[in-house]
């Protein structure tokens, strides 16, 4: 598979913000992003490329430092319960993608809880990258949710 060069985030002008994974299986995750949530394949490998909505998520294995980065090791993540960054969606229609998603085998942590400022659920990819879907409710009309646990 060719891709097109206006399929590519390779903008122009200014720039495209697009979301790296390493991840343990190409095509498992490819799967999954297409399959699940409804991404479209630019590239199929090295790195592989999938369209999702207005961004792209870039994925490929593991390895060890290049001359780019040559103190930095890429994996997967180890621990699923410590998270420093996630994938966050921005949905429409949270219960249709809920029901949607979870038909093609999407595995949620809980169903939509509403947040007072949004109604949001988590999911983990098959890395265990965690993702969070949010559709904005009272957001729009200025509610804010609370703070964080632990806060003030």
């Amino acid at each position: 598979m060719q891709p097109q060069p206006a399929d590519l985030p390779a903008p122009d002008t200014g720039l495209y913000m697009t979301h790296f994974l390493t991840v343990g299986d190409v095509a498992r995750s490819r799967a999954f992003y297409t399959d699940v949530l409804g991404g479209t394949v630019v590239l199929e490998e090295n790195p592989c490329i999938v369209r999702l909505a207005n961004g792209w998520i870039i994925m490929n294995p593991g390895g060890g430092p290049t001359p780019d980065k040559p103190d930095v090791t890429l994996r997967v993540p180890e621990d699923l319960n410590t998270v420093s960054s996630f994938l966050n969606l921005r949905v429409a229609d949270i219960d249709r993608c809920y029901r949607e998603w979870g038909a093609k085998g999407a595995e949620f942590l809980t169903p939509p809880i509403d947040r007072k400022a949004e109604l949001r659920c988590y999911l983990r990819d098959p890395d265990g990258y965690l993702i969070e879907v949010g559709q904005a409710t009272g957001l729009l009309t200025g509610d804010l949710a609370d703070p964080p646990a632990g806060t003030n």
